[in-house]
């Protein structure tokens, strides 16, 4: 077993302590060093050779002081330690070579999920997430199936790791369609997030397949009030360093949440389930209130649901009524749905070349930009 030497530098006496206790109680770490003064450690702290230092974010000095301490010791990972996360200083953090970054006091189980977790290159350290958001007008578009399918299929297409926040506060169904029970939902997490880390806020998460999670919706509609605005900003920022690909699932209409998710997702698609033509205006007006952003027609996409006949003449045909460009469309497959959800199984895997499936994988290329036949193109 891999053993991890960790050199400890930390400006708060009180810290240096607690820290340093927490280190030595935790499995397969060592702590061989510590420090108040990082310039003591930037020199006497070479012949300990660690592999992992904990450095304090919160001296006045950090990034010059992470600078020195990569050169220094080209050979450790730097986790970066304070009092509260903040997404631009974090961001900062990483990109001046930075691992992860933890809230201290931390435990044991937050230290080594940043020491392992966040080694994978999956995960911290890169390129932040894209970020979608699902918008529907109304209700029953069949975006939440949608999303379940659609960030499986990324998974598969990229072995990347996939995030899902269930952020419909009120009758989010992604817990009852992956059948879980989850002891911590986004209401926890919410409450939370003072006190959290990218690091701490992935225990939220409940993995349903490889490297797929879900932070759940809540567990009943009049705890909508306990996730404000500001908290799901935070969380949404968390997770674009934890995951390569972030799906957001929100409740229909316009309302806070919604246009908070949307505001900050890199792609916004807008789901209808083509019924009747009150669709059709539906998803005019929702083009007519985001018309308001400068870049609305590279953020938002428009995605159609149980089309038929589900063709590139029928794609084509919706593009001429809504005078907008239809990124993807989805074939009716009520029953299929149905009975995978009934066997506790994703529609993909159940009849994984059905019409269904292949144009939700279609669509998981074009969002990932993995090469797919032209045929399949529409």
């Amino acid at each position: 077993m891999i053993n991890n030497n960790v050199m400890l530098v930390e400006g708060n006496r009180l810290y240096l302590e607690q820290l340093s206790n927490i280190i030595r109680e935790t499995e397969t770490v060592t702590l061989v060093a510590r420090f108040r003064d990082a310039k003591d450690a930037l020199g006497q702290g070479v012949v300990f050779t660690p592999n992992i230092i904990l450095l304090d974010a919160d001296n006045p000095n950090i990034m010059s002081l992470l600078e020195e301490f990569r050169k220094t010791y080209p050979n450790a990972d730097i986790i970066c330690t304070g009092e509260k996360w903040s997404a631009d200083s974090s961001s900062l953090y990483v990109n001046a070579g930075a691992k992860c970054f933890l809230v201290k006091p931390f435990s044991s189980e937050e230290l080594l999920d940043a020491i392992f977790a966040f080694s994978k290159p999956t995960t911290g350290g890169v390129a932040e997430a894209k970020v979608m958001t699902f918008f529907s007008p109304k209700g029953k578009s069949g975006k939440t199936t949608l999303i379940a399918n659609l960030a499986m299929a990324i998974s598969r297409k990229t072995n990347a790791s996939v995030g899902i926040i269930d952020a419909d506060l009120q009758f989010g169904d992604m817990a009852f369609f992956f059948n879980l029970k989850p002891q911590s939902t986004i209401v926890e997490a919410a409450r939370d997030t003072d006190f959290l880390s990218p690091v701490s806020l992935n225990s939220y998460f409940v993995p349903v397949a490889k490297n797929v999670s879900i932070l759940c919706g809540t567990k009943e509609p009049s705890l909508i009030d306990k996730v404000s605005i500001h908290s799901l900003e935070t969380i949404i920022n968390m997770a674009r360093t934890m995951f390569q690909y972030v799906l957001i699932d929100v409740p229909a209409g316009f309302n806070p949440t919604s246009i908070a998710a949307a505001e900050m997702a890199d792609t916004t698609y807008v789901v209808a389930m083509l019924n009747g033509g009150y669709e059709v205006q539906h998803i005019q007006r929702s083009l007519d209130i985001f018309t308001t952003w400068p870049d609305y027609k590279e953020k938002v996409k428009i995605i159609l649901t149980r089309v038929e006949p589900c063709t590139i003449t029928a794609k084509q045909e919706m593009e001429e009524v809504i005078g907008y460009p239809v990124a993807g469309i989805i074939p009716n497959a009520y029953l299929d749905v149905a009975t995978a959800a009934d066997d506790g199984r994703m529609a993909l895997d159940l009849k994984p070349n059905s019409p269904l499936s292949q144009r939700i994988n279609y669509l998981a290329g074009r969002i990932t930009k993995e090469k797919q036949d032209d045929k399949d193109d529409f």
